[in-house]
């Protein structure tokens, strides 16, 4: 049994205290937590059971700070860790979320992977390298990647989004230099995530295909 003798608040983060006990500091919780216990200088209270307490109620809202989270749109597993410690909730509490948000398939960074690169392909006829971005910066593993990118794209159906988004950018091209407009078509096609050989078979068919553009 121990005696709450300090109550002080964190200078990088007001809403946050650090709690001591005999003089002593105990732990940093949030001041929510403090006012629903009602913790206050001179309770008394038992330091293993207040950890307990604390732990759980930390846990309890930092699995509600996810659910809200993922109302949105999905997260990767590592959007959410990074999300979650934002919010100063502990490691341990952290890998506790994580572990009933995947029992309860909230989280599933393959299905994830799988959902974006199909989104991608067909609603915004990215390349391969631009989806794999945008991958990376969901977070989502190397290996979840690699493979998602590899089973969901085929070379003759990027080669058809290339040519796709290589005629709509040409019809607003007003260069009648060849070379410019090769130039232009070629970054424009790499800016959107296909490679150096799908680039030049697209912009080479497609000034081949009009008429009128200098040699």
């Amino acid at each position: 049994m121990g005696t709450i003798t300090k109550i002080e608040q964190q200078k990088k983060n007001e809403s946050r205290v650090n709690i001591y006990i005999d003089n002593k500091f105990f732990l940093g919780i949030s001041t929510e937590i403090v006012y629903k216990l009602r913790l206050n200088k001179g309770v008394e209270i038992e330091e293993d059971k207040l950890k307990e307490i604390v732990d759980e109620e930390n846990y309890i809202k930092a699995k509600n700070t996810a659910f809200n989270i993922l109302s949105h749109n999905m997260q990767s597993e590592e959007n959410i860790r990074f999300k979650l410690g934002k919010k100063d909730y502990e490691q341990h509490t952290i890998d506790r979320v994580i572990k009933i948000l995947k029992e309860y398939k909230m989280i599933d960074d393959q299905e994830l992977a799988k959902m974006i690169v199909n989104d991608k392909k067909h609603i915004k006829r990215y390349g391969r390298n631009r989806i794999k971005q945008d991958l990376y910066k969901k977070g989502i593993d190397k290996d979840i990647i690699e493979y998602a990118i590899k089973s969901q794209i085929k070379e003759d159906e990027e080669y058809k989004n290339a040519l796709y988004l290589g005629q709509k950018k040409l019809r607003v091209i007003k260069d009648k230099d060849k070379r410019k407009v090769y130039e232009k078509l070629s970054r424009h096609l790499i800016y959107k995530g296909f490679n150096y050989d799908i680039v030049k078979k697209v912009v080479r068919q497609l000034l081949n295909d009009i008429d009128g553009y200098g040699d």
